[in-house]
């Protein structure tokens, strides 16, 4: 005689029996089989009250799916207990909590625990199969999600990682080679106010480094590669973006406290290549806004433009221009034949004379371009 003492309750058929028709029963198993791996509902609560759903011997049932939806025919109105039965069967079942009324739903098997399931809420359970004393058991329990306490060390660089164990690292002390293959975390503050003209760092390393003060940073194409090939003074709380690329080159990109960036853009990316805004303005062929001064101004910058608002005051030439360097001064009170004023040189000559120029012509503008070492700046 065929019994049903299996997990699944499937049919399992002694020997000699079922001739010809063994073939039928073995294709009931395979197909209950596969509903036992898919997913079924079933009104497990027919009235506001407790109820009990059996697995059926061999014939199909909602209650043999992996993944049971309990719903109720029923409003419920307090909470419910299903009991699985027989209490022989033991599986894994994922069951969800689908039934009127918003209750929680408390899964039994036997006298053993039982699992409560609120309303909407889906649980992996498993029933222990322990006969009278069988009980429900949350499956994830002891289910440990924490990273924290399963991944240790680091990624290195070469697989992907960072190389670090935190994302704040400790502060590194402004140097000329500061070294950051040691960082320890990739947001470092750099503390001091020592120039730094190259930085030591391992292939793929990236970086961000906040200044803690004013931190002199001097180009290099290799050591320290600002963008726009600008040397820069970094303000306390400038943002250094820093990578080390494939060809070895250390890249570096500056954003200042209020957001904007340091550096300029090249013609050949869409910009002017310049670094003030008149010089910006002269390089696409715009008149440079002029700066009206009636005290001696800080040194000029390459595309400057200077309006003289009063006399005997000095406006102070570039130091170390570079080929191609302009500033433009012009006497703005008409009386510089009377009350003059000064262009310094610099320590570069002025039309190949070592000294300064005197401004004495009323109105006079002049264009001042830096040609070279001998020459100096050609009036």
């Amino acid at each position: 005689m065929a019994t049903y003492v299996n997990n699944l309750r499937l049919k399992e058929i002694t020997t000699g029996d079922e001739d010809g028709t063994w073939g039928t029963s073995t294709n009931t198993n395979l197909e209950l089989i596969g509903e036992a791996l898919g997913y079924n509902t079933q009104a497990s609560f027919g009235s506001d009250a407790n109820a009990t759903t059996t697995v059926a011997d061999g014939a199909t049932d909602p209650a043999r799916a992996l993944y049971f939806k309990v719903t109720s025919g029923a409003t419920l109105s307090t909470t419910r207990v299903l009991t699985i039965e027989p209490n022989t069967v033991s599986r894994l079942m994922w069951i969800e909590n689908a039934t009127t009324g918003s209750q929680t739903i408390t899964i039994k098997q036997g006298s053993g625990a039982t699992i409560n399931i609120g309303t909407g809420e889906t649980k992996i359970v498993y029933l222990d199969g322990a006969g009278a004393g069988a009980a429900v058991v949350d499956a994830l329990a002891n289910l440990n999600l924490s990273l924290t306490s399963q991944v240790t060390g680091t990624l290195p660089v070469a697989n992907g990682g960072t190389g670090l164990a935190s994302l704040v690292g400790a502060d590194i002390a402004s140097a000329t080679t500061v070294d950051l293959t040691a960082a320890t975390g990739d947001t470092v503050v750099i503390t001091g106010t020592t120039t730094t003209t190259a930085f030591t760092m391992t292939k793929g390393q990236r970086l961000v480094l906040i200044a803690d003060a004013a931190w002199p940073l001097t180009f290099h194409s290799t050591t320290c590669n600002i963008n726009g090939g600008v040397s820069y003074t970094c303000a306390a709380g400038d943002r250094v973006y820093i990578t080390k690329d494939d060809n070895n080159v250390i890249r570096v990109s500056i954003t200042k406290q209020d957001g904007t960036p340091v550096g300029v853009t090249g013609v050949a990316n869409g910009g002017t290549g310049a670094t003030t805004v008149n010089a910006a303005r002269q390089a696409i062929a715009l008149p440079a806004t002029a700066d009206v001064h009636t005290s001696s101004p800080s040194t000029l910058v390459d595309g400057q433009y200077c309006v003289a608002g009063a006399g005997s005051i000095t406006f102070t030439l570039p130091a170390s221009p570079s080929v191609g360097d302009s500033v433009i001064i012009k006497d703005g009170t008409g009386a510089a034949a009377t009350t003059s004023f000064t262009v310094a040189r610099n320590g570069s000559n002025i039309a190949s004379a070592a000294s300064d120029l005197t401004f004495d012509k009323n109105w006079a503008e002049i264009t001042l371009t830096y040609i070279d070492g001998t020459i100096g700046w050609s009036v």
